[in-house]
């Protein structure tokens, strides 16, 4: 079993995603009632049906998400797939079952599970749905909880997104004093440079 999911990982990581998908598949048979072989499968199908056409990605989708949905009730922990449940229900069309309801809930399930990851996600939903200052809220929160350099890059790329360098570069050297990373003096230039703003903490 672990051998077949190790193939089946190696596939997923270089975008085999037929192969991957038949042999998740076949852990799920060998082993319905684990979780991670659920939402590996579903993962493995989501990309499948970000890489062919939309018409026949749509014949997929409801696999997709019945994957993840099963994974979630199999293991009420699992954080990626309350994440997966999370970006789903935001990117899909409400047409074939879209639903920002639905992505907040497992969005509050994350918090239930990691406050961190609760309000990185809530964030996510937020601006992914254009509502710029609820993004920007969750997303200080996380970095008041959680304070990763995943948290501080989510609020700087809001803040480039929304045209607000000033306080992008704010972020960063918060997040340099925090984390002493060289990349983020690059992206603070890079800022700088195309806001022509405080040049000086960009050099």
């Amino acid at each position: 079993m672990e051998a077949a999911e190790l193939y089946g990982d190696a596939n997923a990581q270089q975008s085999k995603w037929d192969t991957a998908i038949t042999h998740y598949k076949f852990l799920i048979s060998e082993g319905p009632e684990n979780a991670n072989y659920h939402y590996k499968y579903g993962g493995a199908l989501g990309m499948k049906a970000l890489s062919i056409s939309k018409i026949r990605a749509l014949g997929i989708i409801g696999e997709v998400k019945a994957a993840f949905l099963k994974a979630a009730e199999l293991d009420p922990t699992h954080i990626d797939t309350r994440w997966a449940l999370v970006e789903l229900y935001m990117q899909l069309p409400g047409i074939i079952g879209g639903s920002k309801s639905k992505s907040l809930k497992y969005a509050q399930e994350l918090e239930t599970l990691s406050t961190v990851d609760g309000y990185l996600a809530k964030g996510y939903i937020y601006e992914y749905d254009n509502v710029p200052e609820l993004a920007e809220t969750y997303y200080k929160l996380a970095i008041s909880v959680g304070g990763s350099v995943t948290c501080y890059d989510k609020l700087i790329a809001l803040y480039e997104k929304e045209g607000r360098p000033q306080e992008a570069i704010s972020v960063m050297e918060a997040a340099h004093i925090k984390h002493q990373r060289n990349a983020l003096h690059y992206q603070m230039g890079k800022v700088c440079a195309e806001y022509n703003v405080q040049l000086e903490k960009g050099a």
